[in-house]
């Protein structure tokens, strides 16, 4: 009766079969029933949450593998077949970072948890748990000879899963750490399981250490399940442990792939809210034939004439257009399945499956060599289909990166997002109120002081040109803009966006009315104004209880966005011409990027450091800067640079009455406004942040230090000659009025995560304090990471090569273990997405580093050239990198240079770097006039040879003018990266070189 109150099962359960005075009878329909008096009956409580009428306990099968790797398709089939909800496997024999293997084994939907070996091989445990189950990985605890992987299964009651496997060899003071570790837990977790392969007889006359288990186990409350053999010679080895939990045994199941059997239970435990699924309604995706939406859009009338009228005429035609032709229907979601399983593949599953069943009813060798003979074909089928399959995938993917990692992540990623629809984690009423609160606290914190209330009574004057409306746009123009951007979909958009996109002819006239009538009213529409935010949580690692560890992922409707990008372009256009923008600003800016600003950076620094002098790097952190913009400040610093107007009137309409609303298990909370910041995931966000930023830069540099900016990532540096006793008071003024401008502009400082980096000798360093920053101690660090980049005290890139090298690494060990599954052209695209790319980011820092540092790319590269090429260690690199046509390391970072300096030449780059090279200019005509040669700065510029080699200002002349004068001729940016990089080829592998 307990396990039906908890299965909520609404019925009324008599208390006993005898005894209760009832009598026997016989009824029609059935052969027998009992008479029972009321006084003997009571009611069962029904469970209050919503249970799909299907509903059944969860089941789980524990098994021991024997090495999982010559048998992943047979145990996926296995694990679908038993319809499990978590599947513990032990001796999985997988060493660590080997997640390709474990994916391989889990069925579609699933995800993976793995503890391997730390020594020797064999061994491992797994435990696979169908993703739309709340659930958290616990951390393994170390206990010496016993290997184990926990988690936290969320329902109405949580409870604790470990899985344990302790090997034949283990001592028997094994069990002593074991027991001390499941004290613990019970204490922790009032609903426990613990199972697994304990090796130990635990059979009709169990050995003393058997008994010393499950007794101790007893002592601490958990009972034993398992009866009956486990293993072929009859011993009981795997056993299940619980307390706070019904566990239902069924019977064990001998499995030709293995000497354990496998077992199988459910867990009476209450059913989490919305099992099973509500009915999902959806259009179906066959259904949207692009030349039936165009017919149905031809048949539609044409909207008003206010820009109200048309943005619901938009939206309600379109509506219209779709339902017609893709009505919503309700669905019930599917069981994923695999993409690559093939009718063949159906055939030889069930033939395998004809064959076990043989072997079950014979039970003799000959049986079972033919079920593990076919086993193997069948594994090889398999990896044959899957291989077809992600080949085509990832050739169809290589332009593009985003579904390219996606396609990556789904053959090695062992964890996905964790199901927020279930009931332990939270409602999107609780997300919706915590991301709309925590901009509010933050503001409460922050209010409007004297320097705000200063900048917004000026006057706003601006005596350079101005922008004061925008102009209309052609049909051309529309065209151009709807092929422009990725085609995503918000929830509030009346049809799939990609639909409009493939309809220009009939879209072009209603959009381009709407678009004009827009800017030329100076009105943003206001449907347009709200966000549907999506919660993400910001590392799988993290805890998924913590509202804290989600990052608010926004969407805005499709039509907003093109009306977006018809005035994102004529802004940034007028930006650019008027120079705006603080030319050290290099965030969201064609041309601009995280590479060129560090360039620029390590230039100044390693120029001083060439001095003689010393630097001071500050790496300033801002909380929420896009959400925390002030609109009224944000409105003056527009008319400072010369947007007036309806240009003005229309920025302010785009900002003002914007609202959002969380989506979550196919739910939509209540609307929260917004009253500051610019929109997340907004084309014009980006640029209406670095024109609200535009003041600070100014402001660093009237002091006399310099300052970088990339969106809201800040870097302040200070140079300094001789040998300061302590800080300068510039130093100091500058800072305060940093941090008054900030907080003037309501921008939240966080001064406990700005990073400060000493750059020098050690004989000069500072001898004070250094100042603080908003009353928190400035503190320098031996390393700080900027824009992704390492740097230490004296540039050196040691800690950044180190990274970089761990990390590529990592992802070619990877594409080692997808190598199977991919033809060669396939595997060079995820080389280059996953490893050449590290390698290649932000390479141009890596200037005249010594052989020792080099080296360690250079051996990440060779790796990857062999891995690809299939060469032997016994192979010379060189071959095999000419073969490929790829440029060693240290001509890649001399490639980069050129193709950077190329671009500040010729303005396709930012100006602070073409600032630091000059044309050569002899006093007198000689013939190297007219060669396209630029100044090397003299010894007495730059004294160090060290400095010389690393410097971009040094190397960056020195390489062009080593270029042929036809390379340097050029002025087409394609043409010039092809011509420089086949001299290079040539000069790396010799003139015979193509």
């Amino acid at each position: 009766m307990e396990a039906n109150m908890r299965l909520g099962i609404p019925t009324v359960e008599g208390r006993g079969r005898y005894g209760g005075g009832g009598r026997c009878y016989r009824r029609r329909g059935s052969r027998y029933g009992y008479a029972r008096t009321p006084s003997n009956l009571r009611p069962i409580p029904r469970y209050e949450g919503r249970v799909s009428k299907d509903y059944s306990p969860p089941s789980l099968v524990l098994c021991n593998a024997r090495s999982i790797g010559n048998k992943t398709a047979t145990l996926r089939d296995f694990f679908i077949s038993q319809g499990v909800d978590l599947a513990c496997v032990t001796e999985t024999w997988v060493r660590e970072g080997d997640t390709v293997t474990l994916r391989e084994m889990a069925p579609p939907g699933f995800s993976v948890l793995h503890q391997s070996r730390t020594v020797g091989r064999g061994g491992g445990v797994a435990l696979l748990i169908r993703e739309d189950c709340s659930f958290r990985a616990l951390p393994s605890p170390s206990i010496p000879g016993i290997e184990c992987v926990g988690l936290v299964w969320g329902s109405e009651v949580s409870l604790a899963v470990w899985l344990v496997y302790r090997p034949p060899s283990a001592p028997a003071a094994t069990l002593s750490g074991l027991l001390e570790a499941v004290a613990g837990w019970a204490l922790e977790f009032p609903n426990l399981l613990v199972l697994g392969d304990f090796n130990i007889h635990a059979d009709a006359t169990p050995s003393s250490q058997a008994l010393d288990l499950v007794s101790s186990m007893a002592t601490l409350g958990l009972s034993q399940f398992v009866s009956g053999p486990t293993h072929q010679a009859g011993h009981t080895l795997d056993l299940i442990f619980g307390v706070g939990i019904d566990v239902i045994m069924f019977p064990s199941m001998k499995v030709p792939w293995s000497d354990h059997y496998a077992l199988k239970a459910r867990i009476d435990v209450p059913p989490p809210p919305c099992l099973g699924g509500e009915p999902i309604w959806a259009r179906p995706r066959r259904l949207m034939d692009p030349d039936r939406f165009r017919q149905a859009l031809r048949d539609l009338a044409p909207p008003g004439d206010s820009l109200t009228e048309l943005v619901e005429g938009w939206n309600t035609q379109l509506l219209a257009a779709i339902n017609e032709i893709a009505p919503k229907r309700p669905l019930r979601p599917r069981r994923n399945r695999a993409p690559w399983f093939t009718e063949e593949l159906r055939k030889m599953k069930r033939d395998l499956r004809r064959l076990e069943r043989v072997w079950r009813g014979a039970r003799d060798g000959a049986s079972r060599t033919s079920y593990r003979v076919f086993m193997k074909t069948y594994e090889m089928a398999v990896k044959a289909a899957k291989k077809s399959y992600f080949s085509a995938s990832i050739a169809s993917a290589s332009s593009r990166p985003a579904q390219l990692f996606s396609i990556i992540r789904s053959l090695t990623s062992l964890e996905g997002q964790p199901n927020l629809n279930n009931n332990w984690t939270h409602s999107c009423e609780a997300f919706a109120s915590f991301f709309a609160e925590k901009v509010l606290l933050l503001r409460h914190d922050l209010p409007a002081n004297f320097d705000t209330i200063k900048e917004l009574e000026a006057p706003r004057l601006s005596s350079g040109p101005v922008l004061d409306h925008f102009d209309r746009i052609s049909p051309a123009d529309v065209d151009r803009l709807l092929r422009a951007g990725k085609p995503t979909t918000c929830p509030l958009d009346p049809c799939p966006s990609w639909l409009i996109r493939a309809c220009p002819d009939e879209v072009r006239a209603p959009l381009g009315d709407i678009i004009n009538l827009s800017l030329g009213t100076g009105t943003f529409p206001g449907e347009l104004k709200e966000a549907v935010v999506r919660p993400l949580l910001k590392k799988t690692s993290l805890d998924p209880l913590d509202l804290s560890n989600y990052r608010p992922v926004s969407n805005l409707p499709f039509l907003g966005k093109v009306i977006e990008r018809a005035v994102a372009e004529q802004l940034g256009r007028f930006l650019d011409e008027t120079s705006a923008l603080d030319p050290f600003q290099s965030g969201f800016r064609a041309g601009h990027g995280t590479e060129t600003a560090l360039v620029a950076l390590t230039d100044d620094l390693r120029r001083q450091l060439d001095r003689g002098g010393s630097g001071l790097l500050i790496l300033l952190d801002l909380s929420a800067a896009f959400d925390m913009v002030d609109h009224e400040l944000l409105d003056h610093r527009l008319a400072d640079v010369g947007i007036q107007g309806t240009a003005l009137q229309w920025l302010r309409s785009f900002l003002s009455g914007r609202g959002q609303r969380v989506a979550l298990g196919g739910e939509l909370s209540s609307r929260h406004s917004l009253v500051c910041g610019v929109p997340q995931g907004a084309i014009l966000s980006p640029m209406l942040f670095n024109i609200f930023m535009r003041p600070l830069a100014q402001l660093v540099r009237s002091f006399g230090l310099g300052c970088h900016q990339y969106a809201d990532d800040i870097q302040l540096y200070l140079l300094m000659d001789g040998h300061p006793d302590s800080a300068p008071d510039t130093l100091i003024r500058c800072l305060e009025a940093v941090a008054g401008w900030l907080r003037g502009s309501r921008l939240k400082l966080n001064p406990s995560k700005t990073e400060v980096l000493w750059l020098g000798r050690d004989d000069m360093r500072l001898r004070g304090q250094l100042p603080s920053l908003a009353g928190v101690q400035l503190v320098p660090a031996p390393s700080v990471k900027s824009l992704g980049v390492i740097f230490d005290t004296s540039l050196s890139m040691e800690a950044q090569i180190a990274a970089i090298t761990k990390a590529a690494f990592f992802h070619l060990r990877q594409a080692k273990q997808l190598a199977p599954y991919l033809s060669r052209p396939d595997l060079a695209t995820v080389i280059h997405a996953t490893v050449t790319s590290r390698l290649d980011y932000c390479n141009s820092l890596y200037v005249g580093l010594p052989l020792r540092l080099t080296q360690k790319l250079q051996r990440v590269q060779n790796a990857a050239a062999r891995l690809l090429t299939g060469s032997s260690l016994r192979d010379h690199i060189h071959p095999v990198l000419y073969q490929l046509h790829w440029l060693p390391v240290e001509y890649r970072i001399r490639f980069k240079v050129l193709v950077l300096t190329f671009k500040a030449l010729y303005g396709l780059g930012p100006s602070y770097l073409r600032d630091r090279l000059s044309w050569y200019a002899p006093q007198r005509n000689l013939r190297s006039s007219n060669k396209n040669i630029l100044k090397v700065p003299g010894h007495r510029e730059v004294r160090l040879a060290s400095t010389r080699a690393r410097a971009f200002s040094t190397a960056a002349p020195t390489w062009w003018n080593a270029l042929s004068q036809e390379t340097r001729a050029l002025q087409d940016l394609t043409s010039f990266r092809r011509a420089c990089k086949t001299e290079l080829f040539h000069q790396a592998f010799g003139q015979g070189a193509a």
